[in-house]
């Protein structure tokens, strides 16, 4: 299984009065991540997968141990668990080397903008997602996989 890897940068601004990166700001870093992993198939190439728009069903969060202020960036693996008609689960760690900071997922919804109506994976969409499918039972992220 090949995983989505993301250097997400951390801002000053990501802190909170503790010193650590607030929890809602952990939401952002996934939705960089997302976005980087999903617009890789998307028009640069003319292909216009995800282009029509996506949006979140699920959030799952666990925060395991608190990410304070650097300059260096944080790493956030992303790979698939599930594959439906009109839906996909991603699931992620936020992560250095070392240890793991959150593990997470998300339930995202494809979406036809001008109908305003969620639509089907198309099955070049499908065929890209396969490539970072981990339908094991033990997927990284524990309970999270959905």
């Amino acid at each position: 299984m090949v995983r989505h890897i993301y250097a997400c940068p951390l801002r000053w601004s990501d802190m909170d009065a503790f010193g650590h990166v607030n929890n809602a700001v952990f939401v952002r870093y996934l939705e960089e991540a997302r976005i980087d992993f999903m617009f890789q198939l998307a028009p640069g190439d003319g292909s216009p997968s995800f282009s029509g728009g996506s949006v979140v069903a699920r959030h799952e969060i666990d925060y395991v141990r608190p990410l304070v202020h650097r300059h260096a960036p944080v790493t956030i693996e992303s790979w698939v668990t599930k594959i439906s008609a009109a839906s996909l689960t991603i699931a992620y760690e936020i992560k250095d080397e070392d240890q793991v900071y959150v593990r997470a997922s998300t339930v995202v919804v494809p979406f036809n903008l001008e109908a305003q109506r969620p639509r089907r994976i198309t099955a070049e969409e499908k065929a890209y997602l396969k490539e970072y499918m981990d339908d094991s039972a033990d997927s990284g992220s524990g309970a999270l996989a959905a």
